[in-house]
């Protein structure tokens, strides 16, 4: 795909979407664009439509809201990105001049609501940005890159918001860096932006995701930002202030280069690199012969008719690892997601022999 970035090259190497979850009032969404004066977002994202999870929590302002944001437009000479997620939307949108839109984790999982959203958008140019799906996914999310590509929309880019996770974790979406790495080693054209809020859940490791996307060149953070966070309508955990963002986000990161220069230092990492490689080769060995105990203990389950799964099994099993990851330094998402990959592998390899024909 030929692709052009959604947010132009400025005067900040890092870009900047900030802005309230939900528009909730002319003052709500005034306040808060005043109170980012210093940071000089590229962007000012403000929910209009709000897909909650369950019925009679607070689902956006609706259309009203997109006639405040011309006003303010208007006023303080800014760009607004709204999400989308049908036809409707994107009509009520193109009609108010919004600036970018974007579709969210709940709509880039169904490809059914991409296209209609692509097909509402066929003949403009206005630009699109798209979150990953719910789901750890990367062919929906570059799906609904296509879909919209297909149909004329050139100025593309890509926010990762996380990923839901089932267990315990620190973070209310796990980043799943891996995902949208090979997002943009496939689509290297494409603008990728981090959505630091959502997958953090709280103010707590918005420095924390934001470095480490700043760290693997990402073009930009998202962030929710709201002048009086703990009255807000949807996601209050979430949403902190402008002075807060800029204190404790922004004036901290460290921008780093891409490059290596110094020739002691590409010496030194060329050889931490190859005991790196020794490691996974030895990792990967090491995983195939606990594959071939798993077939021999899937051989006696057979015999003794015993079924694959034995739950206390993989109770023990995980509570051993995840104390034995903690001592060592190791993330409880990390361990989890380890050893979880390694059961399932483990059990189809157990249900191979246990299913193998005696002919």
């Amino acid at each position: 795909m030929m692709l052009a970035p959604v947010i132009e090259s400025g005067n900040k190497a890092i870009k900047l979407i900030l802005g309230p979850c939900s528009a909730e009032s002319p003052r709500q969404l005034e306040d808060t664009i005043v109170s980012l004066g210093e940071l000089q977002p590229d962007l000012i994202r403000a929910g209009v439509w709000k897909p909650r999870t369950r019925p009679g929590h607070f689902q956006g302002m609706g259309e009203p809201a997109l006639e405040w944001m011309t006003l303010l437009k208007q006023k303080y000479g800014i760009k607004f990105c709204t999400e989308v997620a049908n036809s409707a939307h994107v009509e009520a949108c193109l009609k108010h001049g919004v600036d970018v839109l974007w579709i969210g984790a709940r709509t880039t999982v169904n490809p059914f609501y991409v296209q209609e959203i692509a097909d509402a958008l066929k003949g403009t140019k206005i630009p699109v940005m798209v979150k990953n799906p719910i789901n750890p996914d990367i062919f929906l999310w570059m799906g609904a890159l296509e879909r919209l590509e297909k149909v004329g929309i050139k100025r593309l880019a890509a926010i990762h918001r996380g990923f839901s996770f089932y267990g315990n974790s620190i973070f209310r979406n796990v980043p799943r860096w891996q995902i949208a790495l090979e997002l943009k080693r496939q689509l290297p054209e494409l603008q990728m932006l981090v959505d630091v809020s959502h997958i953090s859940g709280s103010s707590r490791h918005l420095l924390e995701i934001a470095q480490i996307a700043l760290d693997l060149n990402y073009s930009g953070i998202m962030a929710e930002i709201h002048p009086h966070p703990s009255e807000a309508l949807s996601d209050a955990d979430q949403q902190v202030t402008a002075d807060f963002f800029k204190q404790n986000v922004w004036d901290r990161l460290i921008q780093r280069g891409p490059d290596i220069t110094a020739r002691g230092d590409l010496d030194a990492i060329i050889s931490l690199r190859a005991k790196i490689d020794n490691i996974d080769q030895s990792l990967m060995k090491l995983v195939a012969e606990r594959m071939k105990i798993a077939e021999q203990i899937g051989i006696i389950k057979k015999e003794s008719a015993i079924s694959i799964l034995q739950a206390n099994r993989w109770e023990e099993i995980l509570t051993s690892l995840l104390a034995t990851g903690k001592e060592l330094g190791l993330s409880d998402e990390f361990v989890s997601s380890l050893i979880e990959a390694i059961h399932i592998e483990s059990i189809q390899h157990q249900s191979k022999k246990m299913n193998q024909s005696e002919d």
